[in-house]
């Protein structure tokens, strides 16, 4: 059994790609036992063991097969066909990581090192969600829970013994930077959280520190949006009055999970003239997106994507590269660690096999002495024959090995050859 990740993120796919690739939480649990009706034959890379990790910024199948190159095509064609997508498009912008660079993967991604934003400590989060709903459906084995336990281990380290955090920016932050650009200052904005998810929760933390004028929750759920509401000093809101209230606000902060856009670009026209084109600030964190894409084309409406804060988050980089060595030298370490765990797991069929072997030859040379012994030879030279033929037969494979090792120069072939008479000629053959 192998370990494999397929997948794609903000450095390798657009955002138009990443949006028809991701995975909602709740389809991710019938997915992954879709996948493994399909792809668990021989003839299918014999996949065994998956887990779905689907965020803003990528979605990546973990995986354990008996076959990575097979599993990877199995992977690829099953992604393209569920999310319809050319293979030829989605090819180009795959990664395909097994073994160990698999292994490295996992664990630069839950320490923040893979991420748009450096350092960020969200990622852990979805990690474990990714996880919990992969053992919810059963679909983790020995290979995969392994592989999560210790990334988690990783993580925690990286950021207990590292600075890998410090002097970064969040999304939040970023956009809270845009619209004091946009606005100044915004203790006479109106803002509208659009959701009522974590990335809302943390939104909400950074504009609240800028005492905005009026805080509005529109969620689809009116439960949630009333609890988000009473915790930031807003009012909740019905999501299907969006288009009516959407004029009142200045900003508007919109991540929810739906697969399809619910701001439109008709509801943003109409708001811009209740406004009289006065600007508006629209922060889309979600993906699949939430906004239009025509409506950045509007004047006076500026949309930013994850993509666009992405690149408001770079600052701060240089300050912390001394860590990400740090952070890369100590997930190298981990990595040979867990290398050593499949080197010992994979060895325990070869170990196996030896054992009943040596077992098998001990009973043949038992049954033999005892036969000399009803027979009535001496009991010492019973036992002498016993113990030099046992070792005889147990060594012998293992020297054989050595002799034919390709690697031996001529001096080491000669030696191993005298080696081996001396053996034979001492115990007898």
């Amino acid at each position: 059994m192998n370990l494999l990740i397929l997948g794609l993120n903000h450095n390798t796919a657009p955002l138009s790609l990443r949006e028809k690739v991701s995975f909602g939480p709740d389809e991710i649990g019938d997915t992954i036992n879709l996948m493994r009706s399909f792809l668990s034959s021989p003839t299918q890379g014999g996949v065994q063991e998956i887990a779905i990790l689907s965020t803003c910024n990528r979605t990546e199948i973990y995986c354990a097969a008996q076959d990575t190159k097979l599993a990877s095509k199995s992977l690829q064609s099953f992604l393209s066909s569920q999310k319809n997508i050319r293979e030829t498009e989605l090819e180009e912008h795959l990664y395909k990581l097994v073994h160990e660079e698999a292994v490295q993967h996992a664990f630069r991604v839950a320490s923040g090192l893979d991420s748009m934003v450096l350092g960020e400590t969200q990622i852990v989060g979805q990690m474990k969600k990714a996880e919990k709903i992969a053992r919810s459906v059963g679909s983790l084995g020995l290979y995969l829970n392994y592989l999560f336990q210790k990334t988690f281990a990783v993580a925690k380290e990286v950021r207990s013994t590292t600075e890998i955090g410090a002097h970064s920016i969040s999304m939040a932050a970023a956009a809270v930077r845009v619209a004091n650009r946009i606005f100044g200052d915004l203790s006479e904005s109106n803002i509208l959280y659009v959701g009522a998810g974590e990335m809302i929760e943390l939104c909400a933390a950074h504009f609240g520190a800028q005492n905005p004028k009026k805080v509005t929750v529109a969620n689809r759920t009116e439960a949630r949006a009333e609890a988000l509401a009473t915790a930031i000093g807003g009012n909740p809101v019905r999501l299907s009055e969006l288009s009516e209230i959407i004029s009142d606000y200045d900003i508007v902060v919109s991540c929810t999970a739906s697969s399809l856009p619910i701001i439109g670009l008709g509801m943003i026209q109409r708001a811009i003239k209740k406004r009289r084109f006065r600007p508006m600030f629209i922060v889309d964190l979600a993906v699949p997106r939430d906004v239009e894409q025509e409506i950045s084309e509007l004047d006076d409406v500026y949309v930013y994507t994850v993509d666009d804060l992405g690149k408001v988050v770079q600052s701060g980089i240089k300050e912390r590269q001394a860590s990400v060595h740090q952070a890369e030298a100590l997930i190298q370490k981990r990595v040979m660690d867990f290398h050593n765990w499949i080197q010992a797991r994979n060895a325990v069929p070869q170990i196996k096999v030896l054992q009943n072997r040596a077992e098998k030859l001990r009973s043949i040379e038992l049954k033999r002495a005892r036969r000399a012994l009803l027979k009535g030879e001496n009991i010492e030279d019973v036992l002498d024959i016993l113990s030099k033929s046992l070792v005889n037969k147990l060594i012998h494979d293992s020297l054989v090995t050595l002799k034919n090792n390709q690697k031996l120069s001529d001096e080491d072939y000669s030696k191993m050859n005298n080696l081996l008479k001396d053996f034979y000629r001492y115990h007898g053959r």
